[in-house]
C-alpha cells in the first residue's frame, strides 16, 4: 500500500452560533472550522443576522450581541463565499472537504440552508459526520451516553465547549482525531 497517497476526504471540524433552533426562522451567527489534520488552519466568521428574530437562551448561551452582529458582522453572502474559497484551500487535489460537527444535525441544516440559500450549491455535498454517532458506534455505548458531557470526560480531560465558534470546532477536530486514531488501532488508549 502506498502510504504517500493523500487521503480522499478532508475532514472538517464546524461548529456554529445561531440566534435560534432552526435556519428558517433564525439566523446564523457565526461559522467556526478547522481542518482536523491541522486544527490550526481555521476560518471564522461574524455574520449580519437575516432578520431581528432570537430566542434569548441562544444569545446567552453564546454570547453574541444581535445589535454588534447588525452593524460589524458580514453579508452572509460574503462569509459564505469566503467559507468556499477556504474550503477549495484546504481540500487539495481531488480530496472533498466532509463536514464533521458534534450534534452534526443542528450545525448541519444551519449551513446547508445557507450555503444553498446565498452560493446555490453546497461545498460539502449532502452528508455531514456526525461525532456523537461516531462515538456510539466506536464505543458501543447507547445514545444517552453520547452528550459532551461523556464524551469529553474520555477524550478532553472534562473540558466543555465553550459556545465560540471557533474555539469548539478546534476542540471538536481534537476529539474526533483521538476518535479516529482509536478507531484505526483500538489498542491505543482513548485519550
Amino acid at each position: 500500500m502506498d502510504t504517500h497517497t493523500p487521503p480522499l476526504e478532508a475532514f472538517i471540524s464546524v461548529d456554529v452560533e445561531t440566534a435560534g433552533p432552526n435556519p428558517g426562522d433564525y439566523s446564523l451567527l457565526t461559522i467556526g472550522a478547522c481542518t482536523v489534520a491541522e486544527p490550526q488552519h481555521t476560518f471564522y466568521a461574524e455574520l449580519r443576522p437575516v432578520n431581528n428574530r432570537f430566542v434569548a437562551e441562544a444569545l446567552a448561551i453564546s454570547r453574541l450581541s444581535m445589535e454588534r452582529l447588525a452593524e460589524r458582522g458580514q453579508a452572509p453572502k460574503t462569509a459564505l463565499a469566503q467559507f468556499e474559497d477556504w474550503l477549495k484551500e484546504q481540500a487539495s487535489g481531488a480530496q472533498k472537504p466532509v463536514f464533521v460537527a458534534f450534534n452534526a444535525p443542528f450545525d448541519w441544516m444551519f449551513m446547508n440552508e445557507y450555503f444553498h440559500r446565498y452560493l446555490g450549491r453546497n461545498p460539502f455535498g449532502h452528508a455531514a459526520l456526525d461525532i456523537k454517532s461516531f462515538y456510539m458506534g466506536l464505543t458501543g455505548v447507547p445514545w444517552e451516553q453520547t452528550s459532551m458531557q461523556y464524551v469529553s470526560a474520555r477524550y478532553l480531560g472534562n473540558q466543555q465547549l465553550t459556545h465560540h465558534a471557533l474555539r469548539d470546532a478546534m476542540d471538536q477536530a481534537m476529539i474526533f482525531r483521538k476518535m479516529l486514531a482509536q478507531a484505526r488501532d483500538p489498542s491505543k488508549p482513548a485519550g
